[in-house]
């Protein structure tokens, strides 16, 4: 009988998960980055890996496990499956004292049982993490994308043969529609409920006077996207880059902006003519914040009327 299980994480379970994050990516730093102090590696060092916020944000929202190991947790995987074929390994880690034994690769057997219907599954590490290629390698997935700083993985499990017809140059396997050019079709009036695309390149795409509710975009290039007239009511906005992104006319009453970054070049926002009366900014860091020009009735720090504040200092001036 396997010493090693994966069971779904709870809230309770953060802190210890995000303590055990903090070992193994403050190790691999160590390891791998040792003699490159200016060198920024998102693989190996991912944003929030050390906030326990975020490991609650991915427990709540993501597939979290935590591992086990006669009964011990000692690491965690976290997966995104998105529609029914296909799954991505955001994170696996296991605490560095307990690495050597075998548990990663049983995890990663596991991961595989809990989604039989995921056939491709596919991951990103560091180009500089030598001994992950090695373990993924062994796992099965072969690498579909090297860059500088970055490799890419992708594990497909045999493809069942389906009884679709060709048609034309579609090529239709079971309820897959599968390399495919679709460029410059136009595609009008149809029901798409519950489709699942991936590994599209989709840019200078259009998406007018439709349904998307509900759609989830996960890993996805949306850099220069363009999102006007549209309703995200109750959307998740969540683990995205929004750098040097413009937002004009938006209503946002009720949103909800926490755990949030300037990136590593911390390049200020810049709030100009927005109505946010009553909002509240909380244990939020505004070293340099600057205010002009603004309504400030009503407006407390601490507690405090900034206008109280503001004559106080006017009279402390004279």
């Amino acid at each position: 009988m396997s010493l090693v299980k994966i069971q779904m994480a709870d809230i309770d379970d953060a802190a210890i998960l995000t303590d055990i994050k903090k070992n193994v990516f403050d190790a691999e730093k160590v390891k791998w980055l040792s003699d490159q102090e200016d060198v920024v590696d998102y693989n190996i060092q991912p944003p929030g890996y050390d906030c326990i916020e975020t490991g609650k944000y991915m427990i709540r929202e993501l597939n979290y496990y935590k591992v086990l190991y006669d009964g011990e947790m000692v690491g965690g995987l976290i997966v995104t499956v998105v529609g029914k074929r296909h799954g991505r390994v955001d994170r696996i880690f296991i605490e560095p004292r307990h690495q050597g034994k075998g548990i990663g690769t049983e995890v990663m057997k596991l991961m595989e049982g809990e989604f039989p219907k995921v056939k491709t599954w596919e991951l990103e590490t560091s180009s500089r993490q030598v001994n992950n290629h090695q373990f993924y390698e062994k796992a099965g997935y072969r690498k579909v994308f090297q860059s500088e700083d970055e490799f890419c993985y992708e594990k497909k499990k045999p493809e069942e043969e389906g009884t679709g017809d060709e048609i034309s140059k579609l090529t239709i396997l079971g309820d897959t529609l599968k390399d495919v050019d679709l460029s410059e079709i136009q595609v009008e009036h149809s029901k798409m409920v519950k489709t699942d695309f991936y590994a599209i390149d989709g840019s200078h795409s259009s998406f007018s006077n439709s349904n998307l509710s509900r759609t989830h975009f996960s890993n996805c290039n949306l850099s220069h996207a363009r999102f006007q007239n549209i309703n995200l009511q109750h959307t998740l906005i969540a683990d995205l880059n929004l750098s040097h992104s413009e937002f004009v006319h938006v209503t946002l009453g009720g949103v909800h902006i926490h755990d949030t970054t300037l990136g590593v070049g911390d390049e200020p926002m810049k709030f100009e003519r927005c109505e946010l009366k009553g909002s509240r900014f909380q244990n939020c860091n505004m070293t340099n914040v600057e205010l002009s020009d603004c309504d400030l009735r009503g407006m407390k720090i601490n507690g405090i009327l900034v206008k109280d504040l503001l004559e106080a200092y006017t009279q402390v001036k004279r």
